[in-house]
């Protein structure tokens, strides 16, 4: 039987656009609002944020429970598919087919077509039944069939997936597409089943209903944030950061392994902040060049191993310049933290202009559940 996957255990490297957030995850608001068949497990299972579950010896009865989205074997003309919306409307750099524990039973090849729709369009897809055993009805299929999804674009041609065995489980799909979509139409090729479904991008909102003295949280998923490079993320990776709301569990946040240089006995300074030589990084890229006027840092679950200290540095590129070897201004000189907190900075921080890129450093190490960016948006003319 398969066991759960490890990928890096066994030397798989993800591409790049793994890094980037998942825009269907259940986290950000993603949801499968039509599925052609849900025979064995229902298609909500593929937005799921968790990693999918093997249980041993457990069947309903419809037929051995799976976690993630598995159809009957299919005995008429056709092959399944379901509309999932994007709980952040964006563009998809690729994509992630986990099919973890589907070894006899996994899809044998996949598409992906997205569209935008209006709440008006949106309306005429049925209304779901979440439930295994169900199929779409013919009243149901010819309700959808008006938004002739069959014809949306194309951003991942029909392509091989792989066993779900822990070697094997995922199938990593680069699209080319630069399109912005609200909905995405995942085909599998005839029937069979997926785990997760992992659609890897960033937003793109109108920014043209943001005035120039609107606050919003320039790294928000939603407003378009992404983050692009990290010193370290052994327990928890830290585009979490930048994720809707505040952290379910300490898993929903961004962890650092502990670092061996740290010294055998702590000493602090004048403020009480730990001394350390060393510390660990992420950097963000704003959704829009902007002027960071407040900011929240929460440790929110991190009581044990929360960073001693944190400070924010920006630096302003555009023309997606790669941030590496950049000269960084601070933003929020070091702040001592508290375990299982929020901290709210506003007369703490620094002028420095515009900035398109932030670099968050905690030292020496541990965990942070959030951090809020919030300014308002400059255009690059007004920045130079």
């Amino acid at each position: 039987m398969a066991q759960r996957p490890v990928s890096e255990a066994l030397g798989e490297e993800k591409p790049k656009f793994a890094e980037l957030n998942n825009l269907i995850s259940e986290k950000v608001g993603g949801e499968v609002v039509f599925a052609t068949d849900d025979w064995f497990a229902v298609a909500d299972n593929l937005v799921k944020e968790s990693e999918a579950e093997w249980r041993e010896g457990e069947f309903t009865e419809f037929g051995k429970w799976m976690d993630g989205w598995e159809t009957r074997r299919k005995r008429k003309p056709g092959h399944d598919w379901c509309i999932i919306r994007l709980g952040v409307a964006g563009v998809v750099a690729g994509i992630d087919v986990d099919t973890s524990y589907f070894t006899g039973n996994y899809v044998p090849q996949v598409s992906l077509q997205g569209v935008v729709l209006t709440p008006k369009e949106e309306a005429l897809i049925p209304k779901r039944q979440s439930v295994m055993g169900n199929e779409a009805s013919d009243h149901d299929l010819c309700q959808v069939a008006k938004l002739r999804s069959e014809e949306w674009d194309t951003i991942i041609p029909q392509s091989k997936a792989r066993p779900g065995y822990r070697d094997t489980c995922h199938t990593y799909l680069r699209s080319t597409s630069t399109h912005r979509y609200t909905h995405l139409r995942l085909n599998v090729y005839p029937d069979g089943g997926i785990a997760r479904l992992r659609v890897f991008g960033y937003a793109v909102p109108d920014w043209s209903l943001v005035s120039s003295d609107q606050l919003v949280d320039l790294a928000a998923v939603g407003m378009g944030g992404v983050c692009v490079g990290y010193s370290d993320a052994h327990y928890g990776h830290p585009r979490n950061l930048i994720s809707p709301g505040r952290g379910s569990t300490m898993a929903d946040g961004w962890e650092t392994a502990r670092r061996l240089d740290r010294p055998l006995i702590l000493k602090a300074d004048s403020q009480g902040i730990l001394q350390f030589n060393g510390f660990e990084w992420t950097v963000i890229r704003l959704g829009h060049p902007g002027k960071i006027l407040q900011i929240e840092v929460d440790t929110h679950h991190f009581k044990g191993n929360f960073p001693d200290s944190c400070k924010i540095e920006g630096c302003l590129l555009l023309d997606e310049q790669n941030p590496e070897g950049s000269m960084w201004s601070t933003i929020l000189p070091p702040q001592k933290l508290k375990a299982h907190s929020r901290h709210f900075y506003e007369a703490e921080v620094l002028k420095v202009g515009a900035v398109s890129y932030i670099r968050i450093v905690i030292v020496p190490d541990g965990g942070l559940s959030r951090v809020r960016l919030f300014g308002s948006i400059i255009t690059p003319a007004a920045s130079k």
